[in-house]
């Protein structure tokens, strides 16, 4: 027993340096600003790529707005024509001709107000570029790794 008593506890042996850590050792600061220039040319890449993507998207259910809106353009066109026919009609000689002017003219109403909601509700939906605002508000913290983050 040549070893001094320690009590029982081991001594543990210091943990193994990491992959960064023997890189930083190993590699010239040259090497090492041209693997971060690398990684983050990699990462602005697929950044855009994933913008791209959120934008065709959001544009896809804009077109879809677009198209009801413009449905509910053509009915209100149609609401307007038949509501003048039935007033032109039923004030110029009062006749039945004129209330079924105006019953096509409410139906045409109700098919404008249905395409606008369809329409508003497509818009709602457009969520813009979440994904990529996400991930580019972690960028800063991961290029400083050794701060904490609020």
């Amino acid at each position: 027993m040549s070893d001094a008593y320690t009590g029982g506890a081991h001594s543990a042996a210091p943990p193994p340096p990491s992959e960064a850590e023997q890189r930083a050792a190993n590699n010239s600061v040259g090497e090492l600003l041209s693997d971060v220039t690398r990684n983050l040319s990699t990462l602005m890449r697929q950044e855009v790529a994933l913008a791209k993507a959120e934008l065709t998207e959001s544009g896809k259910n804009a077109g879809k707005g677009a198209g009801m809106y413009a449905g509910a353009a053509v009915g209100g066109h149609f609401v307007l024509l038949f509501l003048s026919l039935a007033l032109m009609w039923g004030l110029d000689v009062l006749m039945p001709i004129g209330w079924a002017a105006v019953i096509v003219a409410v139906i045409w109403g109700i098919i404008a107000a249905i395409l606008a909601a369809k329409g508003k509700k497509e818009m709602k939906q457009i969520r813009g570029l979440p994904t990529t605002a996400e991930t580019i508000k972690e960028i800063p913290p991961t290029l400083k790794p050794g701060e904490q983050t609020p």
